[in-house]
This record gives C-alpha cells, structure tokens and sequence, in this order.
C-alpha cells in the first residue's frame, strides 16, 4: 500500500473534511425541538463553557471555549444542552467509514475533521473534486448531517479552503491559484494566528497575505522569531506536510496572550481558568486522557518556564486539569514583572473511552 510520504509533496491531492457544527447538530438531529434555535452544547451554569454552537447560536457571536454566562448575555434565547460524547464518538467512526472507502491515508484532527491524501483515486470518480463531493454526498445520506470540504494540493491550503464556503459547502483550490488564494486572506484566518498576532501583524501594516508574502524572512524573524519560517512558507501556499496515518498527537491544550500582563494571583487564577476552558473543548473533541498535565508561564520579559505534574493514571475531566494547573502556577508566585501568556496541555495520551472512572485521581479545587 502507497504511503502519503511516498508522493512528492507538488503532485498530492488532499482534502480537508470539517464537519459543520458537529455536536449542535448531532443534538438537532435528534431532537426535532432544537431545529432552528440557537444551541449550545456545554453547561449552563455560572462556571460552564460552550463545547459547541449551532450556527443560529453563532450569528449571536456564541463561540466554543466561550463561558457560558457570557453566551448567554449576547443570545438570551440560548438552549443549552448536555454533551453526549458517546452519541459523537459512534457518529465520528461512521464518518472514518466512510473516509476509508476513498482513501486509506486519513489523518484525523478531531472528532470533526480529517486530511484525506485522494491522490490515487482508487473509486476511479476522476478528480479529488468528485471524490470531496462523493463522500459529503454519503455523509449527509448516512448521518443526516452536513460537512463541508476543502479541496487543493496541501494541507494549510485544504484547511483554509474547507472554511471558505460553510456550512455545507465546498472550495477547490488548484496549485496554480494557491498562492493567490493565500495573499487574499486576512492574516487572521492563518492556522496560529491568534487575535494578539494578528494584531501585532496589523500594528506592522500586516492585514493580508499578501502583505505577509512581501515582508523578507530577516523581518519577520526580528518580530516573530521561530514562528517567522512558518508564515513565510504559509504566505507562499507552501506546506509540505504529508497526511500522516493513525496520527497520534503529542499533546493537546490551549495557551492564551494577555493584552496586558497579569500578577496578581486572583487575575492569574481567573485566566488559567479561561485556558483550561479551550483546552478541556480540544481535549474533549479529540476524546482523549492524559497522564501529565504541563503548565506554560511567559513572563514580561519573554523568559519562558515550563511545569508538569504526571499522574499514575491518565485523567480525563477539567476539574482535575485544572486542579493541577493551578498547583503548578501557585508554585511560581508571585511573579516579578507580570505575566504576559499562559498554557495549559495534557500529554501522555490515549483514548478517552480506555480510561478506568473508578481509578481517576481526584485534586483539591
């Protein structure tokens, strides 16, 4: 069998399926009484966090990782609704079906998406266009959900395109419009681009990719450092990663930049908080535990420091995620000069539904 290594990185075909709000509308789909209205899939009470939201929630500016209390402030008639894991995990190996039929190269991201290498088209359908088309088709016929696709010849560039025409829609971009495709994008919709890049980027007269694409390499290495060879590349449409198979990520977590730096504990605390919410919604849609909990504290002046606390067993809930990061961050106060970033990842994975509730370590809140 042909590997995804194995075919030069100008000539693939790849797709990037991502399905369309994908716990919202698992929770539509099977109750009748949710269509049309603005769901979140999370908690509902004063410290919940939004897993998901339908894209009536979304018009409201309803986000993931968003606190509950703050969803409901912009969309009053938010329904918010338990998360049943089990219900998208059965959903998600129905879709991986699906994918296998088409290709064996498959990558999964999530429970939500993958990377598909189509660049042998084994069903004979003639293009990765028909094949992206053929397996929506059999998605929304087998699952009554949508999903909408990218369709080029890299990864960053499928990606960007799998966004371009949701829900339910599908963008194709060819090698010979990608690197125009990519200089009309706004910054900002670049994979780790985050809101205070994106607005150091703006400071710097960087909007688009374009703008990206003109400044030289020593530039953006004197502003971005290590991150400067990815967005040269990424400016250019250039992203020579293969879809790896079965792939097993490392760890999984968020990490979040201040506006200005924070020092005082309860601010600390309140913000860690913030993160543990966007990791615990990525820990959550990869359906995964971990033994090791690791703490990343930037300070002021850019030193950055690293913490962990491993576990006998892995654990799989935000409480004890959170519990360890706030052991680990109390560790390192106070802190001289503030701090302007903190990250929270969980590591030492494996599934989520391999992990034993009975032996699950408790910490004090």
């Amino acid at each position: 069998m042909s590997s995804a290594q194995d075919t030069p990185a100008a000539n693939r075909k790849i797709i990037h399926v991502d399905m369309d709000a994908f716990y919202a509308s698992v929770e539509q789909r099977d109750d009748p009484a949710l269509r049309g209205r603005p769901v979140a899939v999370g908690g509902s009470r004063a410290r919940g966090v939004v897993a998901a939201a339908s894209y009536e929630a979304r018009r409201f500016g309803v986000r993931s990782a968003m606190p509950s209390s703050t969803a409901v402030r912009r969309c009053p008639d938010l329904v918010f609704v338990k998360p049943r894991f089990e219900v998208y995990r059965a959903v998600s190996h129905q879709i991986r079906e699906i994918f296998a039929r088409y290709t064996p190269l498959i990558e999964p991201l999530s429970l939500d998406e993958a990377y598909l290498d189509v660049t042998e088209d084994r069903m004979g359908l003639g293009s990765a266009q028909a094949i992206a088309q053929a397996i929506r088709a059999a998605i929304h016929a087998e699952t009554h959900l949508t999903a909408s696709a990218g369709v080029s010849y890299n990864k960053f560039i499928a990606k960007l395109a799998s966004d371009q025409n949701k829900p339910d829609g599908m963008c194709v971009i060819p090698p010979a419009r990608g690197p125009a495709f990519v200089a009309s994008l706004p910054v900002s919709r670049f994979h780790g681009v985050g809101p205070v890049t994106a607005r150091k980027m703006e400071a710097l007269g960087i909007l688009t990719g374009a703008d990206l694409r003109d400044r030289p390499l020593p530039f953006l290495q004197a502003h971005f450092g290590s991150y400067a060879d990815y967005l040269y590349r990424a400016a250019r449409g250039v992203d020579e990663r293969p879809v790896r198979v079965e792939r097993t990520p490392k760890s999984v977590g968020a990490e979040r930049t201040f506006e200005t730096d924070l020092s005082a504990r309860t601010d600390l605390h309140d913000a860690l908080e913030r993160v543990a919410d966007a990791a615990w919604v990525r820990i959550e849609r990869a359906a995964i535990a971990g033994r090791t909990v690791t703490l990343k504290l930037r300070h002021a002046d850019f030193r950055t420091i690293t913490r962990a606390r491993s576990f006998p067993h892995p654990v799989g809930d935000r409480p004890t995620i959170l519990a360890a990061g706030r052991l680990l961050l109390d560790a390192q106060l106070p802190v001289v000069g503030g701090v302007r970033l903190l990250g929270l990842t969980l590591s030492g994975l494996t599934a989520a539904d391999a992990v034993d509730t009975e032996i699950q370590p408790r910490l004090p809140l």
